[in-house]
């Protein structure tokens, strides 16, 4: 791992508090830490670049480098949740990951097409059937006549990330990925582990049945890795 990878920088905004987080991937480590309550049940910029303020310069003397992006892991009531569900006749050949990929792909482009003022930070498959047989998981190529997902997916209005943004436009830090807290948390229900280890996890890929949406500029990677990535 490069020494630029080895840090991350978490922001957490709920509607009670901020939270901040410097944490070492390579030593699975919390470097620095710091929260403060607030009072508002919508975004609040002056606020949170108090906040920012006070806590970027922390990080950066700490971690001896300047900021360049950051994970928000946000909870709000502007966070919308849907399911959607797509179906594919294969006709006797098989079913694989390639055309599970091609089923994302429309659903997502289904998703963006309802809900153009949306941006979407998660979308997770939750249910594969296959010839009326459920899968939690996809593990290998199957011959099957069709093919059935049930995907979750989580967004934020465009409105909110773009506030977001130029909140952090003035310490030239950009976003890199959103997370929804409350799904962040419930992934690791019942577990002893602290929240930047979650968050880390999560970044990593703990949940294999979420489809990581990517830059286009981003380099190719394996077959495996590639089901799991759709263009962002």
């Amino acid at each position: 791992m490069s020494e630029e990878n080895i840090t991350e920088t978490y922001l957490c905004i709920s509607e009670n508090k901020y939270e901040i987080y410097l944490f070492d991937k390579d030593k699975l480590k919390k470097l620095f830490s710091n929260e403060i309550s607030i009072n508002c049940n919508s975004l609040d910029r002056v606020s949170l670049g108090s906040f920012l303020d006070e806590n970027i310069i922390k990080i950066e003397k700490l971690n001896g480098k300047f900021i360049k992006n950051i994970s928000i892991i946000i909870e709000n009531e502007k966070i919308f949740q849907t399911q959607i569900g797509i179906k594919k006749k294969s006709y006797n050949q098989n079913i694989n990951y390639k055309a599970i990929k091609s089923l994302l792909m429309e659903a997502k482009e289904l998703f963006q097409k309802s809900h153009k003022d949306q941006k979407i930070i998660h979308m997770i498959i939750n249910n594969y059937l296959i010839d009326g047989r459920n899968f939690d998981h996809f593990e290998k190529e199957i011959l099957a006549e069709e093919l059935s997902l049930i995907i979750n997916f989580t967004s934020i209005p465009d409105s909110l990330s773009y506030h977001l943004e130029k909140v952090l436009e003035k310490y030239q830090v950009k976003i890199n990925k959103y997370l929804h807290k409350k799904y962040v948390m419930n992934f690791f229900k019942g577990q002893t582990i602290e929240f930047p280890l979650m968050i880390c996890k999560i970044l990593e890929g703990s949940n294999l049945n979420e489809v990581q949406l990517v830059p286009k500029i981003q380099k190719n990677k394996g077959f495996f890795e590639k089901f799991f990535q759709l263009f962002s």
